[in-house]
């Protein structure tokens, strides 16, 4: 059960779910849980970091988010035969410790303006990391997101605007 929280500025916080990193729960095939794993694409090594938010999420660092290859690779990733139930494959460019630029390619429905729990999966994988401090703003094409993890055993907190999209 998610419960938005309406914030005095507008904005809505919610609390996202404690993130899980074991193979089985994501569902990610691996021997045992690691930090980062390499993935074979089209022969070619790409390291990611695997977090279920509730939803399978593929993390990769890139240099530049905006030439990151999130619609030749990411129907690849997604569809990768150790995601047993596909995958959402994220691009994560570190701007600094407290700001990321994020472009996903969601499973079944391909690159999308905003995916919140896919700012909440990079956020979480690059604190695992130690690239990103425990508040974060995610830049994506769509808005900006906040999110706030405080490690092992707690949610994910995210907070961004509502407004309609479509009908």
């Amino acid at each position: 059960t998610i419960v938005p929280r309406l914030e005095a500025d507008h904005r809505v916080t919610v609390n996202m779910g404690v993130p899980r990193f074991e193979p089985e729960e994501i569902p990610f095939e691996a021997r045992k849980r690691a930090l980062t794993y390499l993935l074979l694409v089209k022969k070619r090594r790409v390291e990611i970091s695997t977090v279920s938010i509730g939803n399978p999420h593929a993390v990769q660092v890139v240099k530049n988010v905006d030439k990151a290859p999130v619609t030749t690779q990411g129907p690849l990733i997604e569809k990768h035969a150790r995601f047993p139930q596909r995958v959402n494959a994220g691009y994560m460019q570190v701007v600094n410790r407290g700001r990321i630029k994020l472009r996903v390619y969601e499973r079944g429905v391909g690159e999308t303006f905003a995916c919140g729990s896919g700012a909440c999966a990079a956020v979480v994988a690059g604190i695992q990391r130690g690239l990103l401090d425990k508040q974060v703003v995610v830049e994506t094409r769509g808005g900006e997101l906040n999110v706030r993890w405080d490690g092992a055993g707690k949610p994910v907190w995210m907070t961004g605007g509502a407004v309609t999209v479509y009908e």
